[in-house]
């Protein structure tokens, strides 16, 4: 029978019978906000053709949902601890539901960048909201089991959006696409409804609503500089912006230090065990997501794959994931957090530098390796990372925990994509320059110098000249995919080196195996461990 509604998990005497199940909820809510980014990865060329989107246009089709995404997760967190994470769920998911039915329905930029944008604060409440319920509803014993199905989770929309957009682009368009995520959200609706207990604060106090828009305007310029300026150029716009998140971050650190009752407790972060797990998170998503992103690119473009071909091809990374999840819940408890987040930073990083084998003859089973270990150190270390930033927070501030763990997630993966794709272009551009730079009009070079896309439509064009067109075209394909080849593999050698990097200064904050089951970096006493890790040693 469904939960009565006055009935709040943190008040029942056992835990709560059906908290599997709302853990079901809780990870198709997850998957939606996941696949809301991965499946659009392989509708783009469509979305491109069909607008006629420039580089730029379509950048910000993908970060008009991360920009206010990362910008309000803290905020939004916050205001669910005090008045309802569940209810703050559903309205999440009614909110993303709703934009994404807009993207379908929609035909002009602005409009979809619109849509993308609703999503996106829709994202940003059902995020923090999913790691507040899962963690207030789960006694201690059992949280690291749910909050490593939660990361499975992530990594199985990473392939499951590409899959089931690439099947309905066989047959419809590109909005599609959007219309993944409408039944999927009906479902997490009802099933918040009947099986998601509700949840919320006891005791708040006001919330801290000007920690809270320092935070936006901080996070919120981060992103949009980390976005714009290694794409587009450090102008005006992103050199404001990233001065603006400057002043913002520490305006923010000063209120907080100062107000009673903070939005965040900034001396959180000298706690070493969460510090380092922030980190980890953040480091390991700039390497992860940056690379998948250009890996991706690589299937469709230079290898040919149709949408539904390269969503086959990228199964293998979710079953790696679950593969990583299932030894992480095994080995954590023997050999604590420090380990395994360790070991997938470094396996992550093993992944990343593979790619640098990438050349112009290589095919499918040059990427399936790192695939593979990338999808393994996301199972392996990610959840650890996470279950320590969640210990970190009272009852009271759980929203504002899943909100400060997912920032980090989605602000790391935001820089990976952001910086890893102006670098993967630079080296694109002047690859492509070397060898036909003195064989295309300035216009043409220009247009093939924008994407490896550019360079196939330029190739296209070509291949229409009766008169030598083919064979200059076949010239040209040959030259765009070497040099994004090169690219590929010179962004995967800086990528791969910025994550061991990580790895080295994850690897010196975190503290020893015991320090987190407190998640203060202080080893806790005997008493305080649960009965199934006491005995770890």
């Amino acid at each position: 029978m469904p939960l009565l509604a006055g009935t709040p998990v943190e008040k029942m005497a056992g835990p709560y019978a059906r908290r599997w199940w709302a853990l079901l909820v809780l990870c198709l809510s997850l998957l939606i906000v996941v696949m809301a980014n991965t499946s659009l990865i392989v509708a783009a060329p469509d979305m491109t053709k069909d607008l006629d989107l420039s580089s730029s246009d379509l950048q910000w089709v993908i970060d008009g949902y991360t920009v206010p995404y990362a910008a309000l997760m803290l905020v939004l967190g916050s205001i669910g601890d005090k008045y309802s994470r569940r209810g703050a769920l559903i309205l999440g998911l009614l909110v993303f539901a709703g934009g994404s039915v807009m993207g379908s329905l929609v035909d002009e930029t602005a409009l979809v960048i619109t849509a993308r944008a609703i999503m996106g604060v829709g994202a940003a409440v059902v995020m923090p909201a999913t790691l507040s319920l899962l963690v207030a509803t789960f006694p201690k014993r059992e949280r690291a089991r749910a909050i490593t199905a939660w990361t499975a989770t992530s990594g199985l929309a990473i392939a499951v959006g590409p899959l089931v957009a690439g099947w309905l682009l066989q047959d419809h368009a590109w909005g599609s696409t959007f219309l993944i995520n409408v039944p999927i959200a009906v479902v997490a609706v009802l099933g918040a409804l009947t099986l998601v207990p509700p949840s919320k604060a006891a005791g708040t106090g006001r919330i801290d609503y000007v920690g809270g828009l320092l935070s936006i305007v901080s996070v919120g310029s981060l992103v949009y500089a980390t976005i714009e300026g290694p794409h587009f150029g450090w102008g005006a716009g992103p050199v404001t912006a990233a001065v603006v998140a400057g002043v913002g971050l520490l305006a923010f650190v000063a209120w907080e230090l100062r107000h009673p009752h903070p939005m965040l407790d900034v001396r959180r972060f000298t706690g070493r065990a969460f510090s380092g797990s922030m980190l980890a998170v953040l480091f390991f998503f700039f390497g992860t997501f940056g690379s998948i992103y250009y890996s991706t690119q690589f299937l469709q473009f230079v290898l040919g794959y149709d949408a539904l071909e390269t969503g086959v091809r990228l199964l293998p990374l979710a079953g790696a994931v679950f593969a990583g999840a299932a030894v992480t819940g095994r080995l954590t408890p023997k050999l604590g957090v420090k380990a395994m987040v360790v070991a997938g930073m470094t396996i992550g990083s093993a992944g990343v530098f593979l790619l640098t084998r990438i050349g112009s003859g290589s095919g499918y089973t040059d990427f399936l390796p790192s695939l593979l270990l990338l999808g393994f150190a996301i199972g392996l270390s990610v959840s650890p990372a996470t279950d320590t930033i969640m210990g970190s927070f009272p009852e009271s501030e759980l929203g504002v925990g899943g909100g400060a763990n997912d920032t980090a997630l989605e602000l790391g993966g935001s820089l990976g994509i952001a910086v890893l794709g102006s670098l993967l272009g630079t080296a694109y551009r002047d690859k492509l320059t070397d060898l036909v730079g003195g064989h295309l009009t300035a216009a043409a070079l220009d247009t093939a110098k924008d994407s490896v896309g550019g360079g196939i439509a330029v190739a296209e064009q070509i291949a229409k000249n009766p008169a030598g067109g083919p064979r200059q075209a076949q010239a040209l394909l040959d030259a765009v995919h070497e040099a994004f080849a090169h690219s590929v593999a010179q962004t995967s050698l800086i990528g791969g080196i910025i994550m061991a990097a990580g790895t080295v200064i994850v690897l010196a904050v975190l503290p020893g195996r015991r320090a987190f089951l407190d998640g203060r970096g202080e080893e806790p006493t005997r008493a305080e461990r649960p009965k199934d890790l006491a005995g770890a040693k």
